[in-house]
């Protein structure tokens, strides 16, 4: 599930996650990241994640398309959860993105906001 949170930077989409993620979800996403890029603007992410437990199959399919097709349109991606695994899936998207990715502890979530300029 993906509620979208509404922030005034043009640039970013941010949003809680939970639950899994669907096809569907990451479709929304999609459309988002189109909208921004037709702004000539690297995207930027920030994700709340609480009570979240990854993706449906189909879900994580299209994700890895979008990212796939998108990886150089990325700009800071900030990832907030409550996880180990969740940490360790921001270093893995650090390492196959240039973008600049960093992990924080929800009780971290205003240092997050604040590194990725809300």
């Amino acid at each position: 599930m993906v509620q979208f949170l509404n922030f005034e930077k043009t640039n970013l989409i941010a949003a809680f996650l939970g639950g899994k993620i669907s096809k569907e979800d990451v479709e929304k996403i999609h459309l988002l990241i189109h909208k921004i890029l037709k702004t000539n603007q690297k995207v930027d992410f920030y994700f709340e994640m609480k009570d979240f437990h990854g993706y449906d199959l189909q879900g994580l399919w299209v994700d890895i398309k979008v990212d796939n097709s998108h990886l150089s349109d990325y700009g800071k991606m900030a990832f907030v959860g409550e996880r180990k695994w969740q940490e360790w899936a921001a270093k893995a998207t650090d390492f196959f993105t240039g973008s600049e990715v960093r992990y924080f502890d929800l009780k971290d979530k205003e240092q997050a906001k604040q590194w990725i300029n809300l």
